[in-house]
């Protein structure tokens, strides 16, 4: 029996190796394609903000928080729900059942990208003059209106290459490629003059939403082809109604999480004007830095956590949870921390000084996004379960409580407002007051439902280890002058420190140091093929 046991512990821990190993693995082509895609995200809304000012730049804003609304109503869950049970029935090996919900997302979706579209032209006067009262704002939505059907078609392919774990293609087309073409557009387009009233925004936004369809098409063609092929002509009702099921509240989970994120937004758009939107969401990127690093490893997350459920491997689960999140903590502390104390800076550098407006507003976002990143393993948790209904609950109790703080704390003056920022101010308060509600009950909720929270004790002796560090820094930053070079300078300082009392505090276990050493074997090997290769060459 003993022995058994230990037979039992052996493979558990073979397990967790391997899977951590793979999710490491992935995060490396994950962070190449996601620092890629922040560099050229960057680019494309610091061309847009500086050159054609905070009005042009809070009117795409605008857009962008009304033209994702009608993409999640049109597509009705149905990709969230092929993210579930592509990896469930590849497990499973119904290749049949695989392709008949392939072809019957991708047959819906054509009629309902359609359908959205002319919705969107029709009601795109009613929403800029009643709602937001800027008649500017209605040639945008009629233009972009054209991205949604692009966009709605690409998210199936590039979901199935998730599904398939092809998660370098996936971050290519979706991180790099998508933002490339959007760039170079925007750049092609003003260079010939093609720049009247913010045009080449809309156009080059178009742009990239189109040739990511046929990327994401012609990869899925060549490397996943058998989702392709034709499927047995049978009985489908029950995968079709479980497969409905779970999707239809993801509907509405996704609509009210637009809602959710887009509020703050919407809120100014509503009360204030789309200068103070334009302020806004330069903040808003610049917060969201921070959900670079659980976005690393939730591409390869799910999809893994979910096949680990199909087996029932609780255990396994539990322990990968926990590794990975002490993982995303462990690098986004120093993160938040630094954009903190160079709040103004970052602003003032990137946009330019008329920015630097939001900085307390993007210290409140800074506070929501590092609370949503330490628990966005809470959130798959409870996707793993199929508990769609709960998910939907939870979002849909938090929008209506950032609704209403919205609407109390945008329009009226905040007492500790020097300037005519309040309700930049209000709306991030706002958004932080809501993420802390709706974390608190996934916190909750995965306790109840899988008997663990995904936190380790050693998460403790990092905050214990960065107090040395931001203790030096504060210092440091009160007696030099803030700019681009002495910014490196304190940042390099600071990582450099934090870093070294990581492991001098031993805050790293067996696991962290197995996959570091995995880690680099894989470079000394990486890098003995380039060598070799050279010599060959020459």
């Amino acid at each position: 029996m003993e022995h058994l046991k230990n037979q039992e512990h052996i493979t558990r821990e073979n397990q967790l190796n391997k899977s951590l190993k793979l999710i490491m693995k992935s995060s490396f082509i994950v962070f190449i394609g996601l620092f890629l895609s922040k560099v050229l995200m960057y680019a494309y809304r610091i061309i847009i903000a500086r050159y054609y000012g905070p009005e042009i730049y809070g009117l795409f804003s605008l857009v962008l928080s009304v033209i994702p609304l009608f993409i999640t109503i049109a597509s009705f869950g149905f990709v969230d729900g092929l993210l579930r049970f592509v990896p469930l029935l590849r497990e499973r090996k119904k290749i049949n059942e695989m392709r008949y919900l392939f072809r019957k997302t991708l047959r819906f979706y054509l009629i309902s990208g359609i359908i959205a579209s002319i919705v969107l032209i029709g009601l795109s006067d009613f929403i800029s003059i009643q709602i937001f009262h800027n008649p500017s704002l209605s040639i945008f939505l009629k233009i972009m209106s054209f991205s949604i059907l692009a966009v709605m078609l690409a998210s199936i392919f590039l979901t199935v290459l998730r599904g398939f774990e092809k998660i370098g293609w996936y971050s290519f087309i979706f991180n790099i490629f998508q933002n490339l073409v959007r760039v170079g557009v925007l750049i092609i387009l003003i260079f010939i003059g093609f720049n009247s009233g913010g045009n080449a925004v809309v156009w080059s936004y178009i742009s990239g939403s189109i040739l990511t369809l046929f990327a994401a098409y012609l990869v899925c063609k060549n490397k996943i082809n058998k989702i392709f092929g034709s499927y047995e002509k049978k009985d489908y009702s029950k995968i079709s109604k479980e497969f409905f099921q779970y999707s239809w509240p993801l509907l509405f989970f996704a609509a009210i999480s637009i809602i959710f994120h887009w509020i703050d937004t919407i809120s100014l758009g509503y009360y204030k004007s789309a200068v103070e939107v334009g302020f806004y969401n330069a903040a808003v990127p610049i917060a969201m830095l921070i959900m670079i690093v659980p976005q690393l490893f939730m591409q390869l997350f799910f999809p893994l956590i979910t096949r680990q459920y199909s087996a029932k491997n609780n255990a396994l689960i539990k322990q990968l949870s926990k590794q990975v999140n002490k993982w995303i903590f462990m690098a986004i502390l120093p993160i938040f921390i630094l954009i903190f104390f160079f709040s103004g800076a970052s602003l003032n550098i990137l946009f330019g000084s008329q920015y630097v407006i939001a900085q307390i507003a993007l210290k409140f976002l800074l506070i929501g996004t590092f609370i949503s990143a330490l628990f966005m393993i809470s959130t798959n948790l409870i996707s793993m379960l199929g508990k769609s209904k709960l998910i939907l609950f939870n979002i849909s109790i938090s929008a209506i409580v950032n609704l209403i703080l919205n609407s109390i704390l945008v329009p009226i003056p905040v007492l500790f407002s020097l300037d005519n920022s309040n309700g930049l101010i209000g709306a991030s308060l706002a958004t932080v007051l809501s993420i802390i509600f709706l974390n608190t009950l996934l916190i909750i909720q995965t306790k109840k439902h899988l008997s663990f929270i995904p936190l380790k004790r050693k998460m403790f002796t990092i905050i214990l280890v960065s107090i040395i560090p931001t203790g030096v820094l504060f210092y440091l930053i009160e007696k030099v002058t803030i700019n681009v070079f002495s910014i490196i300078i304190l940042t390099s300082l600071f990582i450099l420190l934090y870093l070294s009392l990581i492991i001098i505090s031993h805050s790293l276990d067996k696991e962290d140091l197995m996959v570091i050493k995995s880690v680099i074997k894989k470079l000394f090997k990486d890098l003995k093929l380039v060598k070799k290769s050279i010599k060959k060459t020459f």
